[in-house]
């Protein structure tokens, strides 16, 4: 299948992986930054976005990971760096590890995977959220405007929720209630955890909020689960999209970390 990818910028690849249930507008607070120095590319998952649903798609981080070198392939693209979010991090991890040689360097914010005791079910209160988001993504401009409904949508996600813009607000809301790869994507990483190695060659930081309610550090940080040359932050402040709390620290450590910035 084929990949919906949106393509800004110059310089270095650098590729952006969403997380479930959302897109890559997803990075709208910081791609335009990024694009400054780097060929920002940013995809869209199966069933996510822009990108077809396909049936016949394997949806765990292993197979989605080839997706994605197969899709770099197409677009001519041999060497990047890679940042993700969520279960786009999951899927970045999975790619240093498939293939160093072409990973210039990675950074996962809040990545998936990490979890001490692998699920065996979803998290219960994903299906409401998700039942909700669809119900009202053709009236998302109007409900961003109301703080009751704002809260019920991102206040378990941020502790800035008030913050977010209306934009950044309607676009998550659509990009949630029109992701019909959401619970095939949720499947498919039942009974898994991120458990490869990745070579030294590949600078990593991995970056998670002090207030991550969908990956708790109690459950689903596991340091040892990320080679031991790896940067771990902690963001003040932040939820599970550090990228939508503190959009110019995200920025400072991209470019720390793909070499950019001392």
């Amino acid at each position: 299948m084929k990949l919906y990818s949106e393509i800004t910028g110059s310089g270095d690849y650098l590729v952006l992986l969403h997380g479930m249930g959302s897109a890559h507008t997803a990075w709208q607070l910081i791609a335009p930054a990024l694009s400054q120095d780097f060929t920002v590319v940013s995809l869209d998952l199966p069933g996510h976005g822009k990108s077809k649903f396909d049936p016949h798609q394997e949806m765990d981080p292993e197979s989605l990971g080839r997706l994605v070198l197969r899709t770099l392939d197409d677009l001519g693209i041999e060497k990047f760096h890679i940042a993700g979010n969520s279960l786009g991090g999951w899927i970045a991890l999975e790619i240093a590890a498939a293939s160093p040689e072409r990973t210039l360097s990675l950074v996962g914010f809040a990545p998936a995977g990490l979890w001490l005791t692998p699920f065996v079910s979803r998290i219960p209160g994903t299906a409401p959220l998700r039942g909700l988001a669809r119900l009202v993504k053709t009236i998302a401009p109007a409900v961003a405007k109301v703080e009751w409904a704002k809260k019920i949508g991102f206040a378990s996600v941020s502790p800035l929720w008030k913050e977010f813009s209306d934009k950044l607000v309607v676009d998550a809301t659509v990009a949630m209630g029109s992701a019909k790869g959401y619970f095939p994507a949720w499947d498919g990483l039942l009974r898994k955890r991120f458990d490869k190695s990745i070579a030294a060659s590949v600078p990593i930081t991995i970056i998670f909020g002090d207030t991550d309610n969908t990956l708790p550090a109690r459950t689903s940080q596991e340091r040892s689960l990320v080679p031991a040359h790896a940067r771990w932050i902690i963001f003040p402040e932040s939820g599970h999209a550090p990228m939508w709390d503190h959009p110019a620290e995200c920025i400072d450590e991209v470019l720390r970390t793909t070499g950019k910035r001392a």
